[in-house]
């Protein structure tokens, strides 16, 4: 509480060779103003909501007998889908590059929910290769395309060079700079 000290010399006496009094001093006792300080740091602690963690879920594939058949996939049942500059998208099915294709962002839901209606749900793989040239962004874009589309079984590869030359022929060729 707040306190005054009142204890000073006497009477108030005007005029000459008169000494003057002391001021009064006052003194204040912030113990009670600590103790709100840390009663409504609790308070606000207790009745925010803590923000959720906002992670997408992976699915790990089981552990087997024979490591090396563990990520065999049907060729059919593929479709690799690389990132390039400027947002553009390449991709194809099965296991040869040459049929190389080019969409945008747009175009790419159609794309993937086309292979998955043709292919069996069991063996459907989507494989995902970002070049040097993708951004960040684009990846993010990507995977959250996979988990709006449904996808249960996709993979994120290093692009090959085979792979990365095509992209960057397709790319002069459409003139992408």
């Amino acid at each position: 509480m707040a306190e005054m000290d009142t204890s000073s010399g006497g009477g108030h006496k005007k005029g000459p060779g008169v000494k003057k009094g002391k001021k009064l001093s006052t003194r204040v006792d912030l113990t009670p103003m600590v103790d709100l300080g840390f009663l409504l740091i609790t308070f606000f602690i207790f009745t925010t909501t803590m923000s959720q963690p906002t992670a997408m879920p992976l699915n790990l594939p089981k552990d087997v007998d024979k490591p090396d058949e563990q990520n065999k996939v049907k060729e059919s049942a593929v479709l690799t889908i690389m990132l390039g500059k400027n947002n553009q998208i390449y991709y194809y099915e099965g296991m040869d590059p040459t049929k190389l294709q080019s969409t945008s962002f747009k175009g790419v839901r159609d794309i993937v929910l086309d292979k998955k209606r043709r292919t069996d749900p069991a063996d459907f793989v989507v494989i995902l290769k970002p070049d040097q040239d993708a951004t960040y962004g684009d990846v993010v874009n990507i995977v959250d395309e996979m988990k709006i589309d449904d996808v249960k079984r996709f993979a994120q590869v290093d692009i090959s060079p085979m792979e990365y030359s095509l992209v960057q022929r397709t790319e002069q060729a459409n003139g992408i700079h």
